[in-house]
């Protein structure tokens, strides 16, 4: 199929881009890397009157580092965080994940803020951003805004995005050089949109239990989800196998998990305990390896 007929603006600036927003509205939409809207034009699931192509903004595409923080563009594209050195060396939860995405044609079109800003429930990104506690940067045309990514997800392809608005950056605050961080899905088919996936970070004390932990998962239910019940069972215990059962055992409190044609709902949790259990075995042996090494270089 075709889409329907639509209107085309090719703005390059972001105040350009701004001003057709605010002039078209509802009826306009924002293409970035095109991954998701063109086939959903395609097969007439959207139907924008207007769309409004950004990819010749190019003040949107950066990876920026400091002491403290990553920043990236929302017009960069996957394949450059994916690749970029700096980003592998600070962030690596973010490469990692980045590159079960899809196919690497898909990455080298795909950007940032454009997988954000369609809120797939089975998306990396997303899960991502929720386990690092990332603040998403949005403007319209007369304000800019901070929004934490708790917050920012709402729904199945939802954001707290308003029709006026670009997501503009994404903030990533370094972990500490102690922690340790572990991306995991699970696809019928490499390539696949994920069934359910795990971003995790952890960080233990010198006695091996836990001073921090994040676990979100993506896939698992109708929006990205953070596991804050597995999180509170792992907080200050010392992390043997029966912590680790513990905490996997609660990890769908909250959760609010959906059949469809790729799997059941009971499969979907079934997936999201067996992967967080893989998850956390694996970040406490890289804790506990860290340690050794450490004690041995004393």
């Amino acid at each position: 199929m075709k889409s329907p007929p639509f209107d085309y603006r090719d703005p390059h600036t972001l105040d350009e881009a701004l001003f057709f927003l605010f002039q078209y509205g509802d009826d306009a939409k924002v293409l970035a890397g095109g991954q998701s809207l063109v086939p959903l034009m395609n097969f007439r699931l959207a139907r924008p009157a207007v769309v409004v192509d950004i990819n010749q903004i190019h003040e949107l595409s950066y990876i920026l580092e400091n002491e403290e923080e990553v920043r990236i563009g929302a017009m960069t594209r996957q394949s450059n965080v994916e690749t970029d050195e700096g980003v592998k060396r600070n962030y690596p939860l973010l490469p990692c994940a980045i590159a079960q995405i899809a196919h690497s044609a898909i990455r080298n079109r795909g950007t940032v803020g454009g997988s954000l800003a369609h809120a797939d429930p089975a998306a990396e990104l997303a899960a991502v951003t929720l386990c690092a506690d990332a603040e998403i940067k949005i403007r319209s045309r007369d304000e800019v805004r901070w929004v934490s990514s708790r917050d920012f997800f709402q729904g199945p392809y939802t954001t707290s995005l308003e029709p006026t608005e670009i997501l503009e950056e994404v903030k990533f605050l370094k972990p500490s050089g102690t922690a340790e961080t572990v991306f995991l899905e699970f696809s019928r088919r490499q390539g696949d949109f994920a069934l359910v996936g795990v971003a995790a970070m952890l960080e233990t004390n010198e006695d091996n239990s836990c001073r921090q932990a994040r676990i979100a998962l993506c896939g698992a239910g109708s929006v990205p989800y953070r596991a804050a019940a597995v999180e509170r069972v792992l907080m200050g215990e010392r992390l043997t196998l029966k912590i680790i059962k513990d905490a996997v055992s609660v990890v769908t409190e909250g959760l609010e998990s959906y059949s469809d044609v790729h799997a059941s709902s009971g499969y979907r949790e079934h997936l999201a305990r067996v992967l967080t259990y893989r998850a956390l075995e694996m970040l406490i042996e890289s804790a506990e390896k860290q340690t050794r090494t450490e004690k041995s270089e004393s």
